[in-house]
């Protein structure tokens, strides 16, 4: 018996059960910990990228404590319990693409944590991998959840992948400004990091309510 089969033959709850509380806190970490470190940045505005939390880029990078810890802090642990979430769904999950680019998209958080914003070109590589794989990631939940949940996720994903390649769309291809450009770059980023946010909340909430049955859970 492996150290997390124990650990849910003690706690009563099946994978199913743990990856959804795991998403479900990870989604209110990311949240409540963007807010706190926004609330403590001298002057922050919501029109700045959201790395700005944790620095903002070359050349002359300026970190505000505790702003940054917090901030820096927040993706380490999101990523994190998102990763060993997507472990648990993938011993249970007929469909393994779905768990394998969830690990993908932690692991894209948990990168942005580890190298801040003056920390080139690896925070913007993982930056883009958390956006990107996010999108794919809610998008792909339509195919395991039930109706009516799998209409919210696909709006969700939905917003996300769209905001996120409308920018470079109207960047590189249109060559002029992004319809939501009145919302600053940070703003329209938010567009793309929040419904991510929302839809960990929603869907560990949604795991926690369609667990398994332990007994069967644990047999498996």
């Amino acid at each position: 018996m492996t150290q997390t089969d124990s650990l849910q033959s003690r706690l009563g709850l099946s994978k199913r059960s743990i990856a959804g509380f795991g998403l479900t806190m990870s989604g209110f970490i990311g949240f409540m910990g963007i807010m706190t470190a926004e609330v403590l940045y001298p002057n922050y505005s919501t029109r700045q990228d959201i790395s700005d939390l944790g620095s903002t880029r070359p050349p002359n990078p300026v970190i505000h404590e505790p702003s940054a810890t917090i901030f820096n802090s927040t993706m380490l642990l999101t990523g994190a319990i998102v990763i060993l979430s997507a472990y648990l769904l993938y011993r249970v999950m007929d469909r393994r693409g779905f768990p394998i680019t969830l690990a993908v998209f932690g692991f894209g958080a948990f990168g942005v944590g580890v190298f801040p914003g003056n920390v080139t070109p690896w925070h913007g590589l993982f930056a883009l991998l958390t956006f990107f794989t996010g999108g794919i990631t809610v998008l792909l939940s339509t195919r395991v959840v039930s109706r009516p949940f799998s209409f919210l996720c696909g709006f969700y994903g939905g917003v996300s992948f769209l905001t996120l390649v409308s920018v470079f769309f109207f960047g590189l291809v249109v060559g002029g400004p992004h319809p939501l450009e009145f919302l600053g770059g940070g703003g329209i980023e938010r567009w793309v990091v929040y419904p991510l946010i929302l839809w960990l909340l929603a869907f560990g909430g949604y795991l926690l309510a369609k667990s398994e049955d332990t007994t069967r859970d644990i047999r498996e």
